[in-house]
């Protein structure tokens, strides 16, 4: 089981007291930077802000004691926030619970299973989508509080979102925008003088001293949410049945996706930040683990945070433990000083989730991809971004990857091509093979396969025909990489009616996996060891000795 050893055993090796020193100070600057994103991203999600706090502790914990990473950084994110709100929207806080079990238990089987490099055949073209999708969701859910709208819900959808904004515009609160604009300017102008500082702590620091000083009027957690806990969570099963695991299956299967997508692609970066190689399937497990502890503690679902997990490597963080020390650190936080969050202002809280969201988006990539992609892929990429935007995450990801792996089969099926010698040109053949072409009697004919025989392109095969004077067809397989069942059926189909015809058949230069595929088959002791062939010339040798 060693392809799910936790990287805790490895980093351990030669840790020292220096190591550590460095891992701790590290560990406490992410809490810092972490305590209000999780409190930010749990709210937008439509969860008590204690929730995201608890998805830091309990699935961050875990996430780097038994992750295959050095340095992630795991808790909750702002790419599950759409999927969350229609969840707690559709089954409640006790159905959210239930499908962040289901997809952590998924995510261990996926580690378990070695699915960790798959999730490499996910196109760029529907994370981008996605990505961006998800973040014009996000922006736009903020509105509400960052305008301070007086609405009693906001819909779940994103056109009848806005829709609803438009009818409430008229209640914005004058203050609250004033408050929200100062908060949003600390955000983007203080990282450009000191880029050290988290942020978004300043901004909170300073709206929140702002509002209660002055007494200004605007909504805060506290006039929201009411007093928040500082009790330690309590471990608690979620209330179930077969119908609501039935209803949850493929929101957690989402959840799990992206969890693993979003997790191993933080992976990837802080590998080229600290020079090592993580162990996908051992992530999986761990972000797996880690979601299923969080669910049973009350937290939402997690995974590896991109920009956490390289604020721990600027830091110093060089082990899993940087990461334990980030989530007690936010247990201490919770227990000694959680009940002062209730004085921040909620439109603070979605300034810097707008900051967070414009950042999700990379406009960059997205208009370079529809610039210089090939039109297949913009068309994945648009479609994955309206679907996130218009609809949901499950939909965008489900079409998403079926139409990439329909328009993948209509682009590969297009380099196979099965073709005569007579249309072929022959300035590429050798001269030992243009000789054996021009001595060619009109018995032998001659066809070239180039390209992987699979259900897609299998009719093309079809084009292996004969004349009332054949008596031999070569059949050269050299570009053949692979052949599939659909394949292998249409060409016993050309063997069999060549035989009953009495023509003989050769197969030449066939590669390693059609010829295991042909052998299973029975193909090959259908026609005979002396049918199969090393080379052209051999097999047009062999075929004149036929005629």
């Amino acid at each position: 089981m060693n392809y799910i050893k936790p990287k805790i055993f490895e980093a351990l090796k030669d840790y020292n007291a220096s190591k550590l020193t460095k891992d701790i100070i590290s560990g406490v600057i992410v809490a810092i930077i972490a305590l209000p994103l999780s409190i930010a991203l749990a709210i937008a999600s439509g969860v008590k802000p204690e929730c995201g706090l608890y998805t830091a502790i309990f699935a961050g914990f875990f996430i780097s004691l038994l992750g295959g990473s050095r340095v992630q950084i795991g808790g909750p994110t702002a790419a599950f926030v759409v999927i969350i709100y229609g969840i707690v929207q559709k089954f409640g806080t006790n159905g959210l619970v239930v499908a962040t079990i289901m997809a952590g238990i998924i995510l261990v089987l996926m580690g378990i299973l070695r699915f960790g490099t798959l999730i490499k055949y996910i196109p760029y073209t529907i994370t981008t989508g996605f990505t961006c999708g998800i973040g014009v969701t996000l922006l736009a859910g903020q509105l509400k509080d960052f305008l301070g709208l007086k609405m009693d819900s906001v819909p779940a959808d994103f056109i009848p979102k806005i829709v609803a904004y438009s009818k409430n515009i008229k209640t914005a609160n004058l203050y609250t925008v004033l408050v929200g604009v100062t908060a949003l300017a600390i955000l983007v102008l203080l990282p450009k003088v000191f880029n050290k500082i988290p942020s978004s702590l300043v901004a909170i620091i300073a709206t929140t001293f702002l509002v209660k000083f002055l007494n200004i009027p605007v909504a805060t957690i506290g006039s929201v949410f009411g007093s928040l806990s500082s009790k330690f969570p309590t471990f608690s099963l979620p209330d179930f049945d077969f119908d609501m695991i039935k209803s949850l299956v493929s929101p957690a299967f989402t959840i799990a996706l992206l969890a693993g997508i979003e997790s191993l692609l933080s992976c990837v970066v802080s590998d080229g930040m600290i020079s090592d190689r993580h162990n996908s399937n051992a992530e999986l497990v761990g972000q797996g683990i880690g979601n299923i502890m969080s669910g049973l503690f009350g937290g939402i679902p997690a995974t590896g945070a991109i920009a956490r997990t390289a604020a721990n490597v600027k830091n110093g963080g060089r082990s899993p433990i940087s990461g334990m020390v980030h989530s007690i650190t936010l247990l201490i936080i919770l227990l000694l000083i959680m009940p002062l969050a209730s004085l921040i202002p909620m439109t603070t809280l979605a300034a810097v989730l707008i900051v967070v969201a414009v950042n999700m988006c990379d406009w960059k990539a997205f208009a370079r991809l529809i610039k210089s992609a090939p039109k297949s892929d913009t068309i994945v990429l648009v479609l994955t971004f309206l679907l996130t935007v218009i609809f949901d995450l499950v939909i965008a990801i489900e079409v998403g990857v079926v139409l990439s792996a329909i328009l993948l089969m209509n682009r590969i099926s297009s380099v196979t091509n099965v073709n005569s010698w007579r249309y072929i040109g022959q300035d590429d053949l050798d001269p030992e093979e243009k000789q054996s072409i021009c001595t060619l009697p009109k018995e032998i004919r001659v066809f070239e396969i180039t390209g992987p025989l699979f259900f897609a392109v299998a009719d093309k095969l079809s084009l292996i025909d004969s004349k009332s004077y054949t008596k031999v067809i070569i059949i050269r397989m050299r570009s053949v990489p692979s052949i599939d069942a659909s394949a292998l059926k249409i060409l016993n189909g050309i063997v069999s009616k060549a035989l009953e015809k009495k023509i003989k058949i050769i197969l030449s230069h066939v590669n390693e996996q059609p010829m295991n595929a042909l052998k299973k088959d029975g193909l090959y002791e259908k026609l005979g060891a002396d049918a199969f062939r090393n080379n052209i010339t051999e097999s047009i040798e062999y075929a004149k000795t036929l005629i």
